[in-house]
């Protein structure tokens, strides 16, 4: 539980910018607009275009070598994961054997589809100018049971749209507060957006290329909820999630795949929605007799979908028991 300064702290940084946001921009929801309005005056169009997303992981950022098909291990039953001790700075020290944990998992691409059925996913690693703060936001979660899951995805739904913190509404800036110090909200400032209006969005679609259109406009109209300030979670969700399935799974990389993880061993996902996921690991005798401080620590990595039109899924060390 966090220190009676520290929560005093919080609250001072979050009063201290929304005092600054609204001598900023007053009426909100038109200043938000115009922001928008000015990042696209003189040309600023292709640049705004061009900014990088809050996470750029993507399959191409995976490293197939070593991969295992799903066929490895067949046959072997998987201890529970979440019964290892745990390592000081997070997650589970690791040992000879194969473990299996169903943990909590997000969602960090907006105007996607959720996970369909064959899909392969794999590890990769978090990229991106927001990825400390996302993997913070992940990790602090753990040592606050009492924030729910979706108050999370909703704030990573607002970090991954590129809202600022200043603009966020104030259940959002709640979540925030409570799971990073003052110096951490910070983080949340740099490279946000204002919200576009339809005729800018319009020109900006005409210059993406379509599978990147869904996104553009899902991450604006996350930011105009993020900032309305009564915005719910399943509003949220209908512009991250795509309804249907996603295209055609990818033949060569089928569900159930294993990745080899930089440390040697061996890890591979079942998501059964974006927020949660089985995890398997299999940790081999010698590489655990070489390696006795073997940790995985899950917000490290993103299980990566092959299929472009799938969500690529934050994880966590937090097991869902059934």
């Amino acid at each position: 539980m966090k220190s009676y300064k520290h929560i005093l702290l919080s609250t001072v940084a979050v009063l201290f910018l929304n005092t600054a946001a609204n001598a900023q921009f007053g009426g909100l929801g038109k200043k938000l607009l115009d922001k928008g309005s000015e990042m696209v005056a003189g040309g600023g169009l292709n640049k705004l275009i061009k900014q990088p997303q809050a996470i750029t992981t993507s399959f191409s950022d995976v490293d197939k070598t070593g991969s295992k098909p799903p066929s490895f291990m067949e046959g072997q039953k998987p201890q529970p994961l979440y019964l290892l001790p745990k390592a000081p700075t997070g997650g589970f020290k690791l040992k000879a054997g194969f473990f299996e944990m169903t943990n909590k998992s997000y969602c960090l691409h907006a105007g996607t589809r959720g996970p369909s059925k064959g899909d392969g996913y794999m590890l990769a690693p978090v990229l991106g100018p927001k990825k400390d703060v996302v993997i913070l936001i992940l990790k602090n979660a753990e040592k606050h049971p009492n924030v729910q899951q979706h108050d999370i995805q909703v704030l990573l739904w607002a970090i991954i749209a590129r809202t600022r913190f200043s603009d966020m509404g104030t259940d959002i800036k709640l979540t925030a507060s409570t799971l990073l110090s003052p110096q951490e909200l910070l983080m949340l400032e740099g490279g946000a957006l204002g919200v576009l209006p339809a005729s800018v969005m319009a020109k900006a679609k005409d210059q993406l290329p379509s599978a990147l259109q869904s996104v553009f406009e899902a991450e604006n109209n996350i930011r105009r909820l993020a900032a309305s300030g009564s915005s719910s979670y399943e509003e949220m969700e209908k512009y991250a999630v795509l309804a249907g399935l996603a295209p055609q799974p990818d033949p060569e990389v089928p569900s159930g795949i294993w990745s080899l993880h930089p440390d040697g061993y061996y890890i591979r996902y079942f998501p059964s929605s974006y927020s949660i996921t089985r995890v398997q690991i299999y940790v081999p005798k010698e590489l655990a007799s070489q390696k006795p401080d073997l940790v995985y620590d899950a917000p490290n990595g993103i299980a990566c979908p092959a299929n472009v039109g799938s969500q690529r899924l934050a994880q966590t060390n937090e097991p869902i028991k059934s």
